[in-house]
């Protein structure tokens, strides 16, 4: 006769071990693929990627910013500058480092690639985007200046990548970053959300998983000490503060007004609206869609009927009937709704 007892503690006790070679970003296989693509070239690449992003927010490259960053022991970081060093790619301080004029444009190079690999996967797949970081961590240490470029002409040559963050051109130039973090906004400060910074994970995952996106409309609301509270809309969140950080927002007293989150989805049959834009968080095959069908800013659409479950809705989109689901209606900013004109027959 089976124990229940003891098959329930066999059955835990494979939940437990499967979580630890599994978990996302900490488990025993993503572990053994950081480790495995650590040469000594890519732990290079990655502490001139890290002195860059130091120098670019104006934060003090030492030591312990730079093994902290890269997330290696105090020890390997020493050796690691001092390598740097010798190849003429860093200076050295009293307790400071400095990219050279070569490193630094071999470090723009890698954050290039990065990002740009990053709006690829955001704009041409179906990748979650908690995944695109650690591919493009990946792919940013094998592709060429030249293969860049192709990938950067392919895509359009964006200015951004999906988080927000400036992509370097060709030629090095990269654009400084503007915006305050959602913690400086006063209660009743409004701003529009430009950037979410997707380190470290686990804060990303809660920011994807909370419908956050870039051109995100927000508005601060009083909330508790080490708590902040805001709004979008008519939606309201509360996060904390070490989340609220990695939001980066532009001031503005024009947005996080209610119209500016409305959605194709809260348009009633027999009324129509205007498009506003698709929602950043609609990529890669579903908004090239929306766009083939006419769906940009300046469009209106009508909302004719509902199916007899409910969902999908017809929509009038340029003169065609199209049926779009709940979800997909969500992604499609409107403002000004008014009551359906029917066309004369």
């Amino acid at each position: 006769m089976h124990d229940p007892v003891l098959a329930l503690l066999i059955f835990a006790g494979l939940v437990v071990a499967s979580a630890a070679v599994l978990w996302p970003g900490r488990g025993l296989v993503a572990r053994v693929r950081r480790f495995t693509r650590l040469t000594e070239r890519v732990r290079m690449e990655d502490v001139l990627k890290q002195l860059y992003k130091l120098e670019y927010d104006r934060l003090p490259a030492t030591v312990e910013s730079v093994a902290g960053g890269v997330q290696i022991p105090r020890g390997q970081a020493v050796r690691l500058l001092q390598r740097l060093e010798e190849q003429r790619l860093v200076t050295a301080g009293a307790s400071r480092f400095r990219l050279t004029d070569s490193g630094r444009t071999q470090a723009l190079h890698i954050v290039r690639t990065h990002r740009l690999w990053e709006r690829f996967l955001a704009d041409r797949t179906g990748m979650r985007p908690e995944e695109w970081h650690e591919q493009a961590e990946e792919h940013e240490h094998l592709i060429s200046a030249a293969e860049a470029d192709d990938l950067a002409s392919a895509l359009g040559h964006p200015v951004y990548d999906p988080h927000g963050d400036p992509i370097p051109t060709a030629a090095g130039e990269m654009p400084a970053r503007t915006g305050v973090p959602l913690t400086s906004l006063e209660p009743g400060q409004r701003g529009l959300i430009t950037h979410l910074e997707d380190e470290p994970e686990e804060i990303y995952r809660e920011l994807v998983g909370l419908g956050l996106g870039l051109m995100t409309p927000v508005e601060r609301l009083r909330g508790e000490a080490g708590r902040v509270r805001f709004r979008s809309g008519e939606k309201r969140y509360e996060v904390s503060s070490a989340t609220a950080r990695n939001v980066t927002v532009e001031p503005s007293s024009d947005v996080a007004d209610p119209r500016w989150s409305r959605t194709l989805a809260d348009v009633p049959p027999g009324e129509s609206a205007m498009v506003a834009g698709i929602s950043p968080l609609c990529r890669g095959p579903a908004r090239r869609r929306l766009l083939d069908l006419g769906v940009v800013p300046g469009t209106v659409i009508h909302a004719r009927m509902r199916s007899a479950a409910g969902d999908p809705v017809a929509y009038d989109i340029r003169g065609a009937l199209i049926a779009l689901r709940r979800d997909q209606a969500r992604h499609i900013r409107v403002r000004g709704v008014a009551p359906v004109r029917e066309r004369a027959s």
